[in-house]
C-alpha cells in the first residue's frame, strides 16, 4: 500500500502536515530532531573510542600471567 505513495502523495502529506502544525513548531521539531541525531553521533564516537582505548591498554601490557603474580 505505502510503495505507491509517488511524489504528488509525500507533497501533499507536507502540505497537511504544515497545515496542521504550523512553520515555527516544524522548525523546532526539526531542531530538536538535529540536537537527538548530533548526540547520538556524539555518543556513538566517545563509544568506539573508548573501546579503541581499552585495546590499545590491554596491548600495552604484554607481561606473561605468571610474572605479573610475581611483582
Amino acid at each position: 500500500m505505502l510503495n505507491n505513495i509517488g511524489l504528488p502523495g509525500l507533497l501533499l502529506i507536507a502540505v497537511v502536515v504544515l497545515v496542521l502544525f504550523g512553520r515555527g513548531k516544524i522548525s523546532n521539531l526539526m531542531g530538536e530532531v538535529g540536537k537527538g541525531i548530533t548526540a547520538f553521533k556524539k555518543g556513538v564516537n566517545d563509544g568506539a573510542k573508548e573501546l579503541e582505548d581499552a585495546k590499545a591498554d590491554e596491548a600495552k601490557d604484554v607481561t606473561p600471567a605468571d610474572e605479573k603474580d610475581k611483582v
